[in-house]
């Protein structure tokens, strides 16, 4: 179960977060069941001990397990809950509800992120950005990096409420990265363009520029709203 070979774009510590906190959601483990020990989940993902300590220590935050003096770490009964949950999206008025709650959700992400980063998370957007780079260079749009992109950004926020949001909302904002996307790509330009807009969030990110961050990541939501709807009122149309 090596991973080194995968996390290439990605710090290895995100690699095993991401795998223990998927396993612990699809119910491997138990309420209150004890996970293996550090050493044990070492050699597992064949990565050194502080790796796994900064996993663990990450889905401690995220209140998904909790640690015993000399015991160990134990699944959290109420990290298996899903602290928030949004029905199906269902039409274009519900897919402009969720726009104007990206607004309100993600610029002031973006600004945390820009003050609060460390080095993995800055390198977790960089490697959605290159994935998103690739797809452009090829005339083509990857809604699963978009999303990464911008849930990233969350992470980096370091407050697990904006990155709660984010996941709980991964399937309504998938829709419209879908439906952006193809819009993009209708003019020449497109693509380019709204890879642009990521990286200049990146950037502002990267140099701590809070108030930059904060203001491009809301131009950048307002764009794909409009270039989306094109300036179009709320309908009550089927959007699948």
């Amino acid at each position: 179960m090596g991973i080194a070979e995968g996390a290439t774009r990605k710090s290895l510590s995100d690699v095993v977060f991401d795998r223990i906190q998927r396993a612990i959601k699809s119910g491997a483990y138990g309420s209150d069941e004890r996970l293996p020990t550090e050493h044990d989940l070492a050699a597992e993902f064949e990565v050194s001990r502080p790796i796994i300590r900064e996993a663990l220590k990450r889905l401690r935050d995220q209140g998904l397990i909790y640690s015993r003096q000399g015991a160990g770490s134990f699944v959290r009964s109420i990290g298996l809950k899903q602290p928030l949950g949004f029905g199906q999206l269902e039409n274009v008025s519900d897919l402009l509800n969720c726009y104007e709650f990206r607004l309100a959700l993600e610029p002031e992400a973006a600004a945390c992120a820009a003050e609060r980063h460390d080095a993995a998370r800055l390198q977790a957007i960089g490697a959605a950005l290159e994935l998103m780079r690739d797809a452009t260079n090829r005339q083509t749009h990857r809604e699963d990096a978009d999303f990464l992109f911008h849930l990233a950004i969350a992470n980096a926020a370091e407050n697990t409420y904006f990155s709660t949001a984010m996941e709980a909302l991964k399937d309504h904002i998938a829709v419209g990265m879908r439906f952006h996307g193809a819009s993009v790509k209708r003019e020449a330009s497109g693509l380019m363009r709204v890879f642009g807009e990521h990286n200049a969030i990146y950037e502002a990110i990267r140099d701590r520029d809070g108030a930059r961050a904060r203001d491009l990541m809301r131009e950048h939501l307002l764009g794909s709203r409009e270039r989306l709807f094109e300036r179009r009122k709320p309908e009550a149309e089927a959007v699948s």
